[in-house]
């Protein structure tokens, strides 16, 4: 159950300057300051002007703020408790889980659909890792529902996320299949463009089979995927039959810099 409680203002001398964010349109959220707070480090003081919703939480979980956009009070909660109450029985409620205040502010102010479509995905010109990517670079990846499954891939620039190309869908295929006709598509792509950008994928298989030319898998030829062969058989030929060694194909580090930016988001 949510707790109203009131927090003493000349106790943290940023709260005035955060309560024109916490309080419009009623959308709370816990101020960055106090995020270090648990809830047994507050007291109620009758006298305060300012309320704050907030749930006790486990000393041994891991922070989340949670993202309501479509629920009984939208906003930001800062554990699951407080978010299932506000989407329990509500109809198509929409919701997601953050790992800090900053991340769930940002979101909210976006749509559930942008937020949906960018799942995973972290921003790249923001990254603190020692290994970053190359942003002048071409991205590919695939998505299929199903394996085997209705398949389709595309290409997008990294660093803008624009859409280069689509194919699909098709109606029998697999994810590797798919990488893999991304990747040679990608290769055709900037040679016949004459662009020596490097080529990101996520998949060690995919790139294994361009390495090789040749697709190594499992899945019969049929007449729903007779298509889609087709693609691969004229992706192997074009292999062979091309030079390409100038574009380096390198492998994205999904652990490091989130999801490749050509990844459908629906995972």
């Amino acid at each position: 159950m949510i707790r109203k409680l009131m927090i003493r203002s000349s106790k943290y001398k940023l709260w005035k300057e955060a309560e024109t964010i916490i309080f419009i349109t009623s959308k709370i959220f816990l101020p960055a300051e106090l995020s270090h707070l648990r809830y047994r480090s507050f007291c109620p003081i009758t006298s305060c002007k300012k309320t704050l919703y907030f749930c006790p939480m486990s000393k041994k979980a891991k922070q989340k703020y949670y993202v309501v956009w479509r629920g009984f009070r939208p906003g930001i909660y800062n554990n699951w408790e407080a978010c299932k109450e506000q989407i329990t029985g509500y109809e198509r409620a929409q919701f997601k889980s953050f790992d800090s205040l900053e991340e769930a502010r940002q979101a909210f102010e976006k749509s559930y659909e942008e937020i949906r479509e960018l799942k995973g995905k972290k921003n790249l010109h923001t990254l603190t890792t020692d290994r970053k990517p190359i942003l002048s670079s071409l991205s590919v990846d695939a998505a299929c529902k199903g394996n085997p499954g209705v398949l389709e891939y595309r290409g997008v620039f990294t660093d803008t996320g624009t859409e280069i190309f689509r194919r699909g869908p098709y109606d029998l295929g697999t994810v590797n299949i798919g990488e893999f006709l991304a990747i040679v598509l990608g290769l055709a792509w900037l040679k016949n463009n004459k662009l020596q950008m490097p080529l990101y994928s996520d998949s060690r298989t995919a790139i294994a089979w361009v390495r090789k030319k040749q697709v190594n898998t499992k899945l019969k030829w049929n007449d729903k995927n007779r298509e889609l062969f087709h693609a691969v058989h004229k992706a192997q030929k074009w292999l062979k039959e091309n030079d390409y060694g100038d574009i380096p194909i390198l492998k994205w580090e999904t652990h490091l810099w989130g999801e490749i930016p050509a990844d459908y988001g629906r995972k």
